[in-house]
């Protein structure tokens, strides 16, 4: 490894490596969510991405200690929503551990294939999973659109330097 002059020293590959480097990647925030035995589950998610225009697809990841984790091993079809920037208080709901995600204030309704569907969000879709690869620890969603509405009004929610943001002009 040669060094780069203006740079610091690089670090070994490592969680926290990784972490560090990522906390600069701004990302739009989504939430997914699905039906569960015992009510719906979901997770806040920066990992969202297209994957494929034909047919649609995309893939997010969950970890496999994720306490949504055991309704999305099993769930057929999951909902996937963009959030707008007004949805701060919704993403880190979504994200903390133990909350009540689908208690008051949270809006939403059951959607098509029993999905539930947060209200009020920039575009939401439902779609049926079609694999669950693992990646150490966490799992990559594989699923294909089945339905959804991208008409919602406002801007994105980011996900940057560890906490939700907003695009500037």
């Amino acid at each position: 490894m040669t060094a780069t002059p203006g740079l610091s020293t690089p670090q070994l590959a490592s969680p926290g490596l990784l972490r560090s480097v990522f906390r600069r990647h701004a990302a739009g925030v989504a939430v997914i969510t699905a039906p569960g035995e015992s009510g719906p589950v979901g997770f806040t998610a920066t990992s969202l991405a297209s994957v494929s225009a034909e047919p649609p697809m995309l893939s997010f990841g969950v970890g496999t200690g994720a306490s949504s984790w055991p309704a999305l091993s099993r769930a057929d079809h999951v909902g996937v929503h963009i959030l707008g920037e007004h949805q701060r208080e919704l993403a880190a709901t979504f994200a903390r551990s133990g909350a009540d995600r689908f208690g008051a204030p949270t809006a939403w309704r059951e959607g098509p294939e029993g999905v539930p569907v947060l209200d009020d969000v920039l575009a939401w879709l439902v779609c049926r999973v079609v694999a669950r690869v693992p990646a150490g620890d966490h799992r990559i969603v594989l699923a294909e659109v089945v339905v959804g509405d991208p008409a919602g009004a406002g801007r994105p929610l980011l996900y940057h330097q560890g906490g939700f943001t907003a695009l500037r002009d």
